[in-house]
């Protein structure tokens, strides 16, 4: 008989749905297995105000069947010129649950992002004092600064001073990618978490660049060395509540992709959770995988955990994915791990 695994239903706490064709495209990938998702506000032009984060709910929910009971989770683009009362106003009316800050130019359309961060100081102190969650894109930007770095070195010019100067700002480290954002949040109070993805999981810098560049394992921020994945691993699987899903599912259309200045983002939607099982499972921690996808995201948000359930099933043999999606526009190729799965969505015995 096959191994299965009854969890909460789980929730995605940092996705890319995109607009238009995209977003019709990419959207019935999570709906079909997660029951919430933190949308990101990285369109273009950015989601900077309470009214377009509502629009962009409605162009969301308009595309979702009916009778699903799929929340989106909307956030807000902090940029320099950010109202505090907006985002007061969006936060206490439950239009957003969260604040988006990117560094300028540290990733898809962060054009709009901050560069002098004493602009959103004001921000900050109103986010601290009502609760609203700051999502962070912890890279700095500076050219001199190696990209494989970059993480390490936000944590100390730009995380730690904020957390100084705002000690009671709930912020989440989005994407965490290294042994230095391990060990800074693990030794933060409960205001801090991290989010990492299922990618990161599985990869190194090597998978991206040995023996020729795979722009399908191109990602921001980069997978680092061997040992920082082995760390996100065990951060991961350890049970620890600061630690939780974000799978940062970044579509791009292959075209896109497969260029000479190729965009970064992994599109992981289609198979996360069979993945992210194969994870615990390796490392003997499938009695922690529902904490990990279903219960510390939500303890951090503050929002009940989820009431449906899904049910992850062992297989004796490989199990098949996508390759690629289809979106109006051309193909969206699926993050492809590199090495056989065995766990698979019993989707029949979902509830």
């Amino acid at each position: 008989m096959a191994q299965t695994l009854t969890i909460s239903r789980p929730d995605d706490w940092h996705l890319h749905l995109r607009d238009g064709d995209m977003l019709r495209a990419v959207l019935p990938e999570t709906y079909r297995d997660f029951a919430r998702a933190l949308i990101m506000p990285n369109l273009v032009p950015p989601i900077t105000t309470a009214q377009e984060a509502r629009d962009y709910k409605d162009r969301i929910n308009a595309l979702l069947p009916e009778g699903s009971s799929f929340e989106p989770r909307m956030t807000l683009y902090l940029t320099e010129n950010t109202v505090p009362s907006d985002v007061r106003h969006a936060h206490e009316n439950d239009v957003i649950q969260a604040v988006k800050l990117y560094p300028a130019g540290a990733t898809t359309n962060s054009a709009s992002g901050v560069t002098n961060f004493e602009r959103i100081t004001e921000t900050l102190e109103t986010m601290a004092d009502i609760g609203c969650p700051l999502c962070v894109h912890g890279e700095v930007t500076d050219p001199d600064i190696d990209i494989f770095d970059r993480e390490a070195v936000f944590i100390e010019r730009v995380l730690q001073p904020i957390k100084s100067q705002h000690p009671k700002l709930n912020i989440v480290m989005e994407h965490i990618t290294t042994q230095d954002a391990v060990d800074f949040v693990a030794q933060c109070d409960d205001s801090v978490g991290a989010t990492i993805t299922m990618h990161h999981l599985f990869i190194n810098r090597n998978h991206i660049l040995a023996g020729g560049i795979r722009p399908h394992y191109y990602c921001l921020p980069v997978a680092k060395r061997e040992e920082h994945r082995q760390a996100l691993r065990k951060a991961a699987t350890s049970g620890n509540r600061k630690f939780f899903l974000g799978t940062d599912s970044a579509p791009h259309l292959d075209s896109l992709k497969e260029q000479a200045c190729g965009c970064a983002g992994c599109f992981t939607a289609t198979n996360t959770m069979p993945l992210v099982a194969q994870v615990f499972d390796e490392e003997g921690a499938l009695d922690r995988l529902e904490a990990f996808t279903s219960l510390n995201g939500a303890a951090f948000y503050k929002v009940p955990k989820n009431r449906e359930t899904l049910t992850l099933e062992r297989s004796e043999h490989p199990v098949a994915f996508p390759k690629s999606i289809e979106s109006a526009t051309g193909p969206v190729t699926v993050f492809d791990p590199g090495q056989d799965i065995y766990w698979r969505v019993a989707r029949e015995k979902q509830q």
